[in-house]
């Protein structure tokens, strides 16, 4: 049974960077073949993809998001954390991190944090 749990600050001020860890039990971070993904919602907004880190430690990010955000793990403590900089009220969203299943014709998501809500507010 894989677990994942974000942790990090709930309130982040406008400008600064916003620093998430997901911890994950029940699996490794480097097992072939997952890789390792946040995933936010915004308040009435739908899921949106901001990056993952494979397995073999390769990065990958949303073209939107790509020069705010840098993914990074730490395989002793099998967690991996993202940083979003210069963050507005506009970064205001459950933020999730999730194991991402992948193949050469498709990919799921087969387990989800249980979302950590995160406020941009002066």
């Amino acid at each position: 049974q894989v677990q994942l749990q974000e942790s990090g600050p709930g309130l982040v001020k406008p400008s600064q960077t916003l620093s998430l860890t997901c911890t994950v039990s029940g699996g490794s971070i480097t097992t072939n073949y997952y890789y390792w993904s946040w995933i936010r919602q915004p308040p009435g907004k739908g899921l949106e993809w901001m990056g993952a880190i494979a397995y073999s430690g390769s990065t990958y990010y949303s073209p939107s998001l790509k020069s705010r955000t840098s993914i990074s793990r730490d395989t002793s403590k099998n967690q991996f954390t993202l940083q979003l900089s210069s963050v507005t009220p506009e970064d205001t969203a459950v933020y999730y991190c999730a194991r991402e299943a992948a193949n050469s014709d498709s990919y799921m998501y087969d387990y989800w944090g249980q979302g950590t809500q995160v406020t941009v507010s002066s």
